[in-house]
């Protein structure tokens, strides 16, 4: 397939090209909040200039879209962790902000989600509007769609709408019906968190062993998916020796890790673990992971995605597959 000025100028990270019957055609490529100037690059050899201009200008708006979120998380955690520091911790995360950003809400609830073990709801201002819009994330046993539609059936008129399932949900509200949804929400919730284990297990499909921690195996996986509530992706756990460890993005943890002295390094990678921790770790680590295919450069090579590292909750699941 050959390439024309236009795609070939997109900064290689987009690694991005569609051939459509034989042509080529244009393609969208930005938040869905971005200037309309940046939503289309052309593929036309016409003019590359422009073509190399808007893709750095998108490369320019990702970059502030990720300090955005990052100074959000930041702010957010702040308040988990004076919660943290309370008499007893709630049921239910409630985070706001009058100067945050509704694009990277749901990226805030779910990292915060995974620090708190709790069901969390992060909103920012909608000024289109007049409101406010929130994005919330659950877990296990938590149905945090039907937690909303209690709240709507007992206080219709509090949300103008709202949406989801099982593990994450959206919803809307108007300005004046803020307080209400802060002071009404965690009640509502309380009816269906009764009994719940905050321990939060994390369970596993149990250790692979070298051999088949392969390519093979992440493609295999790959091609099963949709993965989702009821039918969650494979998680496994293992020990490993870190053969290296280093930052990558300032808070991502890149490691080469080996089961034993004699096996192959395999890639690995833990996604925000300089949030919380300041040192790289070294020696034997145990964390739970799952397999992707890294397809960086046209070079496919598998992958592990922590998801959990040297956390003592970490349990494989009892559970008989044989047939």
């Amino acid at each position: 397939m050959q390439g024309r000025p236009g795609a070939a100028t997109i900064p290689a990270m987009y690694r991005i090209a569609f051939d459509i019957g034989g042509t080529f055609t244009d393609f969208v490529l930005a938040a869905k909040d971005a200037p309309p100037r940046f939503l289309k690059l052309p593929t036309t050899p016409d003019d590359p200039a422009r073509a190399v201009s808007l893709a750095e200008q998108l490369d320019t708006l990702n970059l502030e879209r990720r300090e955005v979120e990052q100074a959000m998380q930041t702010e957010a955690e702040a308040l988990v962790d004076e919660l943290s520091h309370a008499d007893a911790f709630p049921d239910v995360v409630i985070v706001h902000d009058q100067a945050w950003h509704q694009g990277v809400i749901g990226l805030v609830a779910s990292r915060l989600k995974e620090r708190a073990g709790r069901p969390v709801i992060a909103m920012a201002p909608d000024p289109q509007a007049g409101g406010w819009k929130g994005s919330a994330r659950s877990v296990p046993g938590v149905h945090i769609r039907d937690a909303l539609a209690r709240l709507d059936t007992l206080y219709p008129g509090i949300m103008t709408k709202f949406g989801g399932h099982a593990m994450a949900a959206g919803f809307s509200l108007k300005s004046e019906q803020l307080d209400a949804f802060l002071s009404k929400m965690p009640p509502t919730l309380s009816d269906f968190v009764q009994g719940h284990d905050w321990q939060q297990s994390t369970w596993t499909d149990g250790p692979l062993a070298a051999d088949e921690i392969t390519l093979e195996l992440a493609e295999e996986l790959q091609h099963v998916t949709p993965w989702g509530q009821g039918f969650p992706e494979p998680l496994f756990e293992g020990e490993f020796e870190i053969n290296h460890a280093r930052w990558v993005g300032e808070i991502h943890l890149k490691l080469a890790l080996q089961l034993d002295a004699a096996t192959t390094p395999i890639d690995a990678i833990c996604f925000g673990y300089g949030r919380q921790h300041a040192e790289l770790p070294h020696g034997r680590i145990r964390c739970a992971y799952r397999l992707q295919v890294n397809d960086y450069q046209d070079n496919r090579t598998v992958q592990m995605i922590i998801t959990e590292l040297d956390k003592p909750n970490i349990a494989r699941a009892a559970v008989d597959l044989s047939l």
